[in-house]
């Protein structure tokens, strides 16, 4: 991709991690990353599914690399993100990604085992990967750089909602949404933005069950204002937005949250927006937005919701 001269989404120079990245969301993100001339790191259980995913990103001419890491184990990656920044020197973008759906037939049938299962990568993983990328960035900060850094969950739209049969789920997701809230606040000081995208009804190899029941898609998608479900390459966009842009914002803004909600479920309304909003003079505070519109009764959107608040304003950025 050839952009144009002093195009704000160049992010020439600009590295970024994307765990979950062989596939899916994570894909999608890595693949708009890497278009813009970042340089990518994946990391992802699967060897050959990250093979396939650095092959297809490789067309770009970036700096890629690929660890197989399971983010739910602590000390695994404690050691990718240290190889990840020696290979490529710093992480300015840390796309924390990885995560897995409920197996539960239902609430009462759903095993300790099960949810700690989904607990330990959704929640811990998540925990584990933006402590990591957080302390290196905190880390150039006190060593003088001021570029700051970004760290933007995917979390999930069943973390206000609720999931049947995935009430696992739907807490892990939740739970990420406050640790986001949280970091935003403490790390602003730092240069660091901390935001979440909450996906509805995506094509991933996820949703492959639900989107393969018949019932399921008969009952949902006519409910979607546009009629499809999201993809992966929806998301690209977004993630650029979020490692590039917003570094620009932040260095002419003392207050700048920006939470973005991609839907394309059944929900009851627009909805949503909760995000940790701070002050670089004033005491952080705890907003919520809330929009609501009543001719989509059963539904929020499907495609990409992304609000602003710089200096108490809300302004819509996409």
């Amino acid at each position: 991709m050839t952009l144009p001269e002093h195009s704000p989404f160049d992010l020439t120079d600009h590295v970024a991690l994307v765990t979950g990245g062989n596939g899916g969301i994570g894909l999608g993100m890595a693949d708009a990353l890497a278009a813009h001339g970042a340089g990518v790191a994946i990391w992802g259980t699967n060897p050959d599914k990250n093979d396939a995913a650095i092959e297809q990103l490789g067309r770009h001419d970036v700096e890629l690399l690929s660890i197989v890491c399971d983010v739910g184990d602590e000390a695994a990656v404690q050691q990718a993100m240290s190889d990840t920044i020696n290979e490529l020197g710093r992480i300015d973008s840390c796309f924390v990604n990885a995560g897995v759906g409920s197996r539960a037939p239902s609430f009462v049938d759903m095993t300790s085992d099960e949810w700690r299962r989904v607990m330990r990568i959704n929640l811990d993983g998540a925990f584990f990967t933006a402590r990591e990328a957080t302390k290196h960035m905190v880390s150039r900060h006190v060593d003088g750089d001021d570029a700051g850094g970004s760290i933007v969950f995917t979390t999930s739209g069943s973390a206000f909602f609720g999931q049947q049969s995935g009430q696992n789920y739907g807490a892990s997701k939740a739970g990420v949404n406050s640790m986001m809230k949280a970091i935003a606040v403490q790390h602003a000081r730092h240069g660091i933005r901390c935001n979440s995208v909450l996906p509805g009804w995506i094509e991933t190899d996820m949703t492959a069950g639900a989107f393969g029941w018949d019932k399921f898609v008969d009952n949902v998608l006519p409910r979607v204002p546009m009629r499809r479900w999201g993809t992966a390459d929806d998301f690209g966009g977004l993630a650029v937005y979020a490692g590039r842009l917003l570094a620009a914002c932040a260095a002419v803004a003392s207050t700048l949250v920006v939470v973005a909600l991609v839907t394309s479920g059944t929900f009851a309304m627009w909805s949503l927006l909760a995000v940790g909003l701070f002050n670089s003079i004033m005491f952080p505070t705890i907003f919520t937005l809330t929009l609501e519109r009543s001719s989509a009764p059963t539904s929020a959107t499907s495609g990409l919701l992304v609000f602003g608040i710089i200096g108490g304003a809300v302004l819509p950025l996409l």
